[in-house]
């Protein structure tokens, strides 16, 4: 019996989209009369007036899984439970439409939904789920931030250009005796920045986890700097924030975000450091360049793993479900189940013995 399958990717883009889009594509053209759609920009395809909707078939969909980013878009902005309406008084105010979409829905014919997202969206996913619609979650985010999987999609393509931007700066820091300061996204766990840290054997780390003591950094970077000769190199995610005091963060301004932009953060510690310590400090900001480009093999193929394993829950009409990477498996959990715990990196973390063990600080 053939189905109509939506494909909706919300929230922040990453290496690993379009594979998974494809996997789907692919494994859905073996059942027989099985039609996947895509909704442009996550859920706004469908709510927008006019509609934004895709047929995605094997020619849309051909050679896209070595493109980073997402061939029917993205948005973290505007959440069918509070999107943005415009008050004639030029206000923003925001209205449920999650009603509205599952009609909306059910008037085209789509028979199961397959929401590729983070912890946003898998939560977006759960509601709808409770409200009857047939959804089924693909667990997607660079901060590897969703307790129930091993691993998401895009965090190791995300650690990878985290670490070569850490070994390039280890070479200008060198030749000018400098302290560099490596600025990763992670707005509530580390997981980049001590990843990479170990990865490019960097001096300090500085994660959300442990409020770091400036002090203990600038104890650290004595050790490495002697009357101006010597480098050191400190990784900080984002998140990062000092004992007795807060993250480094703005409210947006952009209509539907409802998230505190994160950033700035590395500034603030070469200013902290430089009333501590006479040293030569250079501050570089990653930002979205670790979101963008070619997905490494790893996360091709657990995005596709991840496809096929969504199609074929769709087909045993095991719904409500997200799948999830347990070594060596590709299992399903229930979307209350994956949202119900973030994946904070543990005190007792084999990579946090690991990153010790080889003399990094991590400001505690």
């Amino acid at each position: 019996m053939g189905k109509n399958v939506l494909v909706v990717t919300g929230g922040g883009d990453c290496p690993g989209l379009n594979a998974v889009i494809r996997s789907v594509v692919k494994r859905a053209a073996q059942e027989q009369d099985w039609r996947v759609l895509g909704s442009i920009n996550a859920y706004h395809g469908i709510l927008q007036e006019p509609r934004e909707i895709v047929e995605l078939d094997r020619a849309a969909v051909s050679g896209i899984h070595v493109r980073g980013g997402t061939i029917i878009g993205t948005t973290n902005k505007g959440m069918p439970s509070a999107w943005p309406i415009k008050n004639a008084d030029g206000t923003w105010t925001t209205v449920d439409r999650t009603d509205e979409l599952i009609r909306q829905l059910r008037c085209l014919d789509i028979d199961a939904v397959v929401s590729i997202g983070g912890d946003g969206s898998q939560k977006i996913a759960l509601d709808l789920y409770k409200k009857g619609l047939n959804i089924i979650g693909i667990p997607k985010t660079i901060d590897n931030d969703l307790a129930c999987t091993d691993f998401t999609f895009g965090f190791q393509t995300a650690v990878e250009i985290a670490t070569e931007a850490v070994d390039k700066l280890v070479t200008t820091a060198a030749s000018h005796n400098r302290v560099m300061i490596l600025e990763v996204m992670g707005r509530d766990a580390g997981w980049i920045g001590l990843s990479a840290a170990v990865a490019g054997g960097a001096d300090i780390a500085l994660i959300p986890e442990i409020p770091y003591d400036i002090n203990k950094v600038v104890e650290k970077l004595r050790t490495r700097i002697h009357h101006h000769k010597g480098f050191a190199i400190i990784v900080v995610a984002e998140g990062a924030k000092p004992k007795d005091g807060g993250v480094v963060a703005q409210k947006s301004d952009e209509v539907g975000y409802q998230n505190l932009r994160l950033g700035g953060v590395g500034y603030r510690l070469q200013e902290e450091i430089k009333a501590r310590l006479d040293a030569d400090i250079r501050v570089t900001v990653l930002g979205h360049l670790q979101r963008g480009g070619t997905p490494i093999a790893f996360d091709r193929i657990l995005a596709t793993q991840f496809g096929v394993k969504a199609v074929e829950l769709i087909r045993d009409g095991k719904f409500g479900q997200m799948v999830a990477y347990r070594h060596p498996d590709i299992v399903d959990i229930s979307l209350e189940q994956a949202v119900g715990t973030y994946n904070y990196i543990s005190p007792q973390h084999h990579l946090l013995t690991t990153a010790r063990g080889n003399d990094i600080s991590l400001g505690d």
